[in-house]
């Protein structure tokens, strides 16, 4: 399994994903000059060599009509027509991460504004896959909708700064190609550090993580780290919400490529996004086993039990004679199931039963592919159970076959499982 892991420990922008994830390319020239021939109105996209704390590393650097969006530290305001501001446009803030803030502004005069519509229309009109449409759409409707959140504005009247919209455009489109290209099989990234403390904005003083920030990457494990300032901006979280699986520490892999995406400033810690491009087993299937012991109950009612757990969908259900305290005969009644049905079956096991209590255990499962077919021989149609996997094969008649052709010739149980075997065989032969 390929399996692609970020660690996000000076968080995450959408230049810094871009700069990471084109590192592990073969051809990495090849992917700049396809962002630039997309035909985003002004947009001019540079790979360039970054050295952060002696780490070497790629930084991407997008223009808009020659223009470099600035690094702001907040970005949501809705756009309302029915006021007017004279506020100045300047912006004081601390960290400067990247260039990939969908600045957005509640004014309308001095700048050209893009609302998501605008933006639903560029990347509808893109040379690219309907795959890479509709993750780029996705992403930035996240954005979109967060800040409608934290400004309390449908989102039809988010309004972004020209500059800051197809700045961000270009790193969300260039991030979807990339994961495109490189096709993992699944993509993990550590907890997110957000950095901490306040940034300044024209408009006031915001808590870091930013409003936007925060409500995208809520369910997602975040910490504020040692670094003041904004460490990780809505496209990066953005970003990540939409293709990362899983975040936690790096799990068991074998490491075939390391990039750095640089961030711009520089911080007493390399300021990067490293991605780690390898090989990990594939995750075993887990099932949960739950146990209880009877001692006070019928054969009768275990029975009904036990039919009662398969009936409702348990992958195995069964009994073991067990001595309990005061050497009492007792039964060990024992559930295997999917790990999300657990719950379901303990309930049924409480409910059906007398003991107070069930134990769960969580185990993981190797298991051989099944699959069926029909097996023509002497005696009609018999139903054969074949499986593979881990280098084993096995194969064997329905035992309710066997039986019935067992009792209809008069023969031994064994003599019909050897000639059916016998010609399962020269029809494996015959197809070979």
């Amino acid at each position: 399994m390929k399996l692609l892991y970020l660690e996000c420990a000076m968080g995450a922008s959408g230049d810094m994903l871009m700069g990471a994830l084109v590192g592990l390319l073969e051809n990495p020239e090849e992917f700049v000059r396809e962002m630039n021939a997309l035909g985003l109105p002004g947009v001019r996209v540079r790979m360039e060599p970054s050295v952060k704390c002696g780490i070497t590393g790629t930084h991407m650097s997008v223009t808009v009509r020659g223009e470099e969006e600035e690094s702001l530290d907040h970005h949501g305001h809705a756009h309302d027509h029915g006021h007017e501001h004279d506020h100045p446009h300047d912006h004081d803030h601390p960290h400067d991460h990247g260039h990939d803030h969908p600045h957005v502004h509640d004014h309308p005069h001095g700048h050209s504004q893009t609302g998501i519509r605008e933006i639903e229309h560029i990347l509808g009109g893109l040379p690219v896959s309907d795959a890479v449409k509709r993750d780029a759409l996705a992403v930035y409707a996240r954005i979109a909708q967060a800040e409608s959140e934290a400004h309390g504005k449908p989102v039809e009247q988010i309004h972004f700064h020209e500059v800051g919209a197809l700045d961000a455009v270009a790193d969300i489109v260039g991030v979807a190609l990339l994961m495109e290209r490189l096709a993992p099989d699944k993509v993990v990234a550590s907890p997110i550090n957000t950095g901490y403390g306040h940034v300044r904005c024209a408009h006031g003083v915001l808590p870091v993580p930013a409003p936007a920030t925060a409500s995208i990457l809520r369910g997602v494990p975040i910490y504020a780290g040692g670094v003041e300032g904004e460490l990780c901006t809505p496209t990066g979280a953005a970003l990540l919400r939409h293709f990362v699986r899983e975040f936690k520490p790096m799990q068991l892999m074998t490491t075939e490529k390391i990039s750095c995406g640089m961030g711009k400033k520089d911080f007493p810690v390399a300021n990067c996004v490293r991605a780690f491009w390898g090989d990990t087993q594939a995750e075993l299937p887990r099932i949960a086993e739950i146990q209880c012991t009877l001692d006070d109950m019928s054969p009768e009612a275990i029975g009904y039990a036990v039919n009662l757990l398969l009936e409702n969908g348990a992958l195995d259900a069964f009994t073991t004679p067990i001595f309990m305290k005061k050497n009492r005969p007792g039964v060990l009644l024992t559930c295997l199931c999917n790990e999300p049905n657990a719950e379901a079956f303990a309930r049924l096991m409480l409910k059906h039963t007398t003991t107070l209590g069930v134990r769960k255990t969580i185990q993981e499962r190797y298991t051989m592919l099944p699959h069926a077919e029909t097996l023509e021989t002497r005696f009609g149609s018999v139903r054969m159970k074949y499986s593979q996997g881990y280098g084993a094969q096995k194969r064997k008649p329905e035992y309710d076959d066997v039986a019935r052709i067992a009792a209809a010739y008069d023969l031994s149980i064994t003599d019909v499982l050897a000639e059916i075997l016998k010609a399962d065989a020269q029809s494996y032969q015959s197809k070979s």
